[in-house]
């Protein structure tokens, strides 16, 4: 497999290259926060070439996107914590957005996905099928009946797909000024609340 460096210790599979090169990222995040980060300091915190991490991952951001799915299962349980007070299927839907565009740019293994660069490959991300059934699970965990409103099991993937790109463009296009967190439950209320009503 042309292990070369690591630190006098390569390796013995892909399997463990690849959640080294993992753990130096996260490491390298902790020391230099997300957006100062390169593959430079990853590739010295392995002692190895920066070929070398590109062997295992192609691009910067499909390293990124490995690195954020680390950081995610916390944020969905703080997402669903959040939502659990919510009352009608109009407020989860309002929530989630406002939690998520408020939440991200503070995760700093998510939040990697945001540096320049790498928003494209976040908002294909976003629209993926697993992501799509991650925010479909996240929905049917909130104590309200969607199907009060008229929106059916099969059809909670097609409401977290609008919610997901609905955040995403908040996050990629920030209001100028910012908009204060009531201001942007104001926003996404008085237009997407009246889709989500009985």
């Amino acid at each position: 497999m042309g292990h070369h460096g690591w630190q006098g210790n390569p390796p013995g599979s892909e399997e463990e290259a690849r959640a080294r090169i993992i753990a130096a990222t996260l490491s390298c995040v902790d020391q230099f926060g997300p957006v100062k980060t390169t593959l430079s300091d990853i590739a010295a915190e392995l002692g190895v070439t920066r070929q070398t991490v590109y062997r295992y991952y192609p691009s910067l951001a499909e390293l990124l996107g490995a690195v954020a799915q680390a950081g995610l299962e916390n944020f969905i349980e703080r997402m669903q914590a959040h939502l659990s007070s919510t009352a009608t299927p109009a407020e989860a839907a309002i929530e989630s957005v406002v939690f998520a565009v408020r939440a991200i740019p503070r995760e700093p293994y998510i939040g990697l996905l945001f540096q320049a660069g790498e928003t494209d490959t976040f908002s294909r991300g976003v629209t993926s099928s697993m992501a799509l059934s991650v925010g479909a699970d996240i929905l049917r965990g909130v104590p309200v009946d969607w199907a009060e409103i008229g929106v059916g099991e099969h059809e909670l993937e097609d409401l977290a797909e609008i919610l997901m790109r609905l955040f995403v463009s908040f996050l990629q296009y920030p209001s100028d000024p910012p908009r204060s967190d009531d201001d942007l439950r104001a926003l996404v209320r008085r237009w997407l609340g009246p889709a989500l009503h009985a």
